[in-house]
């Protein structure tokens, strides 16, 4: 791909890179592993290595303090995280809001082993002024105002499709092509972008590694050339050797784009449909914000396809011992508007007073002299429902830590946490229950206390929004 991975000697920064095991990180590993001391973050343990220059760790990044310990001693971090699969068996949650205190926990993190950088690959947004954003569009931008929100600087790298081998959103267009003799395709085909190869990409990528020039920037990538989905569509066809009738017609809603290229794309609904949400909006490179670090001779889209679909390439992938999984295990975040900008702890202690008084004489509450908060069901105070203490050494102002450590509603007590904390500046507040074991069967929980527990966490969100008015 006329990157180097020739050893070099000057010293090497400590790269952590969150996201390894995908498309972007697996590449990035192969060409600059002699490069940079490179740290890969997995959440599964490695099994086999076939890089012994490359250090794997394992990491759970729903938790700040494993986090933290994975970034010890690392000078930048690239971040290629997002929406990441459930690691439960039960997650209530937006991709959004995941994303949103996924980022808010590697910032964190960054920030308590003073990091230098982070670079982010996120993606183009809109040039149209006043238009509305996707919702990928803006999980993108908040995830990206999350990691700058700290001392780590932040590098922004926001890109259209990345063309290479091995890559989603080109695999995508390339099953389309394989699975359809004509492509009838939606109107949003004809929304302008700026593709660019992996390639470049990666060239890009290195070139910010322990950059100061591109400290807190925003850099907008793409080949030079301007280009419509449907016309991507053409190309490829052409370099896979396919005779494809291509055109697009106004007929199709959203609901059926993402039905047509999810089944045509061979592509997760995960996937699909924040993409198509999305490619509604022109995205392309804005003159002021794009990479003007070192000239780089761009691949055409053309070219980028038939060098993906040519490679040679052997790209030896590690392996991994699969995951230990608590079985029946739940996770739950939802997101709280907070136009005040009130703390965590004073949300923490709102909901601690107004649980039992919103389910008045069925629920009581009490905090112990031992700190502990417990919640009793009806008048009984022998057997509490739940019990939650509190972990000073992890909470703070804007962050409240609860272990699930006791209750008759809970399986296991040495599992689950409870969270609330505030996110870009206190404009939000995050409520979330990690890991916890429920003692109900679990098609009795699923079908009862978990929709309490969402039915319950709304009502509380109102009644936040009703002090405000």
């Amino acid at each position: 791909m006329g990157l180097t991975d020739q050893p070099i000697s000057v010293s090497k920064p400590t790269v952590a890179i969150a996201g390894a095991g995908g498309y972007v990180g697996r590449w990035f590993i192969h060409h600059f592993r002699h490069k940079y001391h490179i740290i890969a973050l997995s959440r599964k343990k490695i099994k086999d290595n076939p890089y012994p220059e490359v250090t794997w760790k394992q990491v759970e990044l729903y938790s700040i303090s494993s986090t933290v310990e994975v970034l010890k001693g690392v000078d930048v971090a690239i971040y290629l995280v997002h929406s990441m699969n459930a690691s439960t068996r039960l997650n209530q949650g937006s991709f959004e809001d995941t994303d949103l205190l996924l980022a808010d926990n590697f910032s964190r993190a960054a920030h308590l082993n003073k990091v230098k950088q982070i670079i982010y690959l996120g993606g183009l947004l809109p040039k149209e002024t006043g238009e509305k954003l996707s919702r990928h569009l803006r999980s993108r931008l908040e995830v990206e105002e999350t990691l700058g929100s700290r001392s780590a600087k932040l590098t922004a790298i926001r890109a259209s499709i990345i063309v290479g081998p091995g890559g989603s959103s080109f695999d995508m267009i390339k099953n389309l092509v394989k699975n359809l003799p004509v492509l009838m395709c939606p109107q949003w085909t004809e929304s302008l972008t700026q593709p660019i190869s992996l390639r470049d990409t990666l060239d890009i990528i290195d070139t910010c590694v322990a950059n100061k020039n591109v400290y807190g920037q925003a850099i907008e990538i793409g080949n030079p050339e301007v280009i419509s989905y449907r016309k991507m569509l053409e190309i490829t066809a052409e370099e896979m050797g396919k005779k494809r009738l291509v055109f697009s017609v106004p007929v199709f809603s959203l609901g059926l784009s993402k039905l047509w290229v999810g089944l045509f794309g061979e592509s997760p609904p995960q996937l699909v449909s924040p993409l198509v949400e999305s490619l509604r909006h022109t995205l392309t490179v804005s003159e002021e914000l794009k990479f003007r670090e070192k000239n780089i001779a761009y691949l055409t889209y053309q070219e980028s396809v038939r060098e993906a679909l040519d490679s040679d390439i052997e790209l030896l992938e590690p392996s991994f011992f699969p995951q230990e999984k608590v079985k029946n295990t739940v996770r739950s975040i939802q997101r709280m508007a907070n136009p005040e900008g009130n703390t965590a702890t004073w949300v923490a202690q709102r909901y601690n007073i107004w649980l039992p008084t919103f389910f008045k004489f069925w629920i009581n509450g009490e905090m112990l002299e031992s700190g502990e908060i417990v919640f009793y069901f009806l008048w009984s105070k022998k057997n509490p429902m739940l019990q939650l203490t509190m972990i000073p050494d992890r909470s703070e102002v804007n962050r409240q830590l609860f272990y699930i450590s006791g209750g008759w509603l809970v399986k296991r007590f040495d599992h689950g946490w409870l969270e609330f904390r505030g996110v870009l500046d206190n404009k939000y507040i995050i409520t979330a229950i990690h890991e916890f074991v429920p003692r109900l069967p679990w098609l009795i929980y699923v079908n009862t206390q978990a929709r309490i527990h969402l039915w319950v966490m709304n009502r509380f969100k109102k009644y936040l929004q009703n002090r405000l008015n």
